[in-house]
Order: structure tokens, then sequence, then C-alpha cells
């Protein structure tokens, strides 16, 4: 039934029965469409918001398609500047080790009367098939003792690095019988290090006086 005014239902009371049931259907189709027309315009207004999540959902996912783009990116870059770097330390400490093997021979005669005859990089076959790898292998003589000269370069020396040689010469301190003399090169390290390699009886080299030493032998 549709909703009456007050008036209007008096004015319907006043109209002959067959006229007002006629009237009331018409009053209760009216209200039907008007239910019929909200109805849909709802559902135009929910087609609208739909559409527009739609819309909003596609941007999203090209957002984040471009965004995971850009990540593969950074990373492919981030990747090819760790390799460069990776190969620009290489490319240091190749060059400080070069320059160990030209001044060692100087510094360890003018430091411990060393003559050395032989110093250079290499693998050490610890087992068959097993491999350890030190930068500096030499030996020498000192009058008539053989001295061997084992060490590692690192350009910013760490506590981890004299731990790190140490223990692997653990792993070799068989093939090199006799006398050993321990050194280690450097660009840098820190007052705590020079004293913790000190107390490990290693002797400690910087860059720059590998410099002198090969300028003083022009």
């Amino acid at each position: 039934m549709a909703v009456i005014s007050v008036e209007l239902f008096k004015k319907l009371e006043t109209v002959e029965p067959s006229l007002r049931s006629v009237l009331l259907a018409i009053l209760e189709e009216i209200e039907k469409q008007q239910k019929e027309r909200v109805t849909k315009d709802e559902f135009r207004e929910l087609k609208e918001i739909v559409k527009e999540l739609s819309q909003c959902v596609n941007k999203l996912a090209e957002a984040q398609k471009r965004t995971e783009e850009e990540l593969k990116k950074l990373i492919s870059e981030h990747k090819k500047t760790r390799e460069q770097l990776g190969g620009l330390s290489h490319t240091v400490g190749y060059v400080l080790e070069d320059r160990a093997y030209t001044a060692l021979p100087h510094l360890l005669r003018k430091d411990f009367g060393v003559e050395v005859e032989e110093i250079k990089r290499d693998f050490i076959e610890v087992s068959p098939n097993r491999y350890e790898e030190l930068n500096i292998i030499g030996k020498g003589k000192k009058k008539s003792t053989t001295i061997w000269i084992l060490g590692e370069c690192k350009t910013q020396l760490k506590k981890r690095d004299i731990d790190s040689f140490l223990k692997k010469f653990s792993r070799v301190e068989h093939l090199f019988p006799g006398e050993k003399l321990f050194v280690m090169v450097t660009y840098q390290t820190s007052p705590q290090i020079r004293r913790y390699i000190q107390q490990k009886g290693i002797k400690l080299y910087f860059s720059y006086q590998l410099q002198n030493a090969i300028l003083s032998l022009l």
C-alpha cells in the first residue's frame, strides 16, 4: 500500500468505493515505480563504483609492475656495482702484493738480517686436490739458517684477517719445517690491531714503508 498523506486520505474517503480502489491501485503502481527507479539508480551507482575500483586496481597493478621492473633494474645495477667494486678491490690488493714482493726483501734484510731468496703468492696443497692460498710465501737465509717467510696482504687489516691467517697457517704448518717469519702488509689499520698483531708475533708493514723501500732501491 502506498504511503498516503492525511489530506489525500480524507479526499479518497469522499470518492466512490469503485473509483477509490482504482486510485489506490494507481498510487501503489506509482510507489512501485519509484522503488524500481531508486533500485536502478543505486545499481547504476554501484556499477560506477565497481568501474572506478576496477580502474584503481588496474592502475595499482601497473604501478606494481613498474615498481618490480625498477627494482629488478636496481638489483641488476647493484650487482654490477658490487662486481666493479670487487674487481677494483682485487686490483688494489694485487697492487699492494706486487709492491710487497719488491720491497720485502729490502725490509727483511734491514729489520731481521734475512736474505730473501724468493717471494711470491701461491697455492699450497694441504691434502690431495685441496689447496690453501697464501699471499706471501718466501724463503730466505739468516746466516746459515733457512727462514720461511709467510704472510698476507690486506688493504684494510682487521682482527678477523689476522685470526684467519693464523688458522690457515695451522693447516699448512707441517709443510714449512724450521724457522718462520710472519709478516702482514696493509694500507691502514687501527692502533688496537697494531697491538694485537704484535702480540701474535707478526711483523706489520704499511704501504708507505713499501713505497719508501722501493724508492730507496732506485
